[in-house]
């Protein structure tokens, strides 16, 4: 060979090399992961990842998330409500927690009509409640009914996913339902509906937990530092700029008005904190309730899941 054809040979191996180094993360996303859609819309996760050599595939999921997270066939996951989270926890789910948002007990609530009978939680009484299963407002309404002296053995749950809640909710089939943001935005601003409860007053918390896949986390840290940070900057902009960030948010949201937007996200904390075990006694008193009303199939112990600590700024 040449030493010309050497030279073009090695410049080839050398393109080669810099294409295989950008390495894809593939992050699922839902509709309502605020900070995630934000960052899809914007590219600044690409950007900010782009120098340690990754690009990023973003994977919506609307159904079929829990199986996604079980699997582990993601790198970095949609975030997911605490009761959600508890789930991949019981099917021994190869993920690592790696941050938390901080609670925000008034972004779901158990709804009436404004014109219903019903007006405390002890009224729901041999009713029936829209609320979908496993989820935290499935927690909310088994939290509130025990406050009020009743079970779930006391009314007539009907696990619906979110949207046909709200057909039935709307057609009467149901006489509560038990829902969160912006679902619950939606119902206050549009029609006529009360709130019952909603998590304050230490019922549910409602905090939101981003998990990576084990494998990933362990090999890549460095992605899971910057991913914080960014997700931590995300936030503290969506709350230092809400009708900003409700213009930007209610068309990636399905078209939903700023003001549903902005009431919701008053009530969301978005903000990003790391997971401390010790910090999860709530997560606990969730895999409690759950395995008493046989909705996991084994107890838990949450101080068991893997968690992945960031630098501190």
């Amino acid at each position: 060979m040449t030493f010309k054809k050497l030279i073009i040979a090695a410049s080839l191996l050398f393109a080669a090399a810099g294409v295989n180094a950008q390495q894809a993360i593939d992050i699922s996303y839902q509709r309502s992961s605020t900070l995630w859609i934000l960052l899809k819309q914007n590219g600044q996760l690409e950007e900010r990842l782009k120098p340690l050599g990754f690009t990023v595939n973003w994977h919506e999921f609307s159904t079929g998330l829990l199986s996604s997270l079980n699997a582990g066939s993601v790198d970095l996951h949609a975030d997911v409500a605490d009761a959600f989270a508890l789930f991949t926890q019981a099917a021994d789910a190869p993920l690592t927690y790696y941050a938390r948002e901080n609670p925000s007990s008034s972004a779901q609530a158990i709804i009436v009509q404004d014109n219903s009978s019903i007006h405390s939680v002890a009224d729901l009484k041999g009713k029936t409640v829209a609320v979908s299963k496993g989820s935290g407002s499935n927690f909310l309404l088994i939290s509130a009914l025990k406050k009020s002296g009743l079970t779930l053995a006391d009314i007539t749950p009907r696990y619906l996913e979110a949207p046909d809640g709200g057909a039935a909710f709307a057609n009467g089939s149901v006489d509560a339902w038990a829902i969160w943001d912006p679902f619950l935005a939606t119902q206050q601003l549009d029609h006529h509906v009360r709130v019952l409860a909603d998590g304050k007053d230490g019922l549910a918390d409602y905090n939101r937990f981003y998990l990576a896949t084990a494998k990933f986390a362990s090999a890549h840290p460095d992605v899971l530092q910057v991913t914080f940070d960014t997700l931590r900057e995300t936030g503290q902009w969506v709350k230092a700029h809400p009708q900003e960030a409700a213009k930007i948010l209610g068309p990636l949201w399905g078209n939903i008005p700023s003001a549903t937007v902005e009431l919701a996200n008053t009530r969301r904390s978005y903000d990003i904190v790391p997971v401390k075990v010790d910090e999860l006694a709530e997560q606990q008193r969730i895999a409690d309730t759950y395995y008493a009303a046989k909705l996991t199939p084994k107890p838990l112990k949450v101080s068991d899941i893997a968690v992945w600590t960031p630098k501190a700024k």
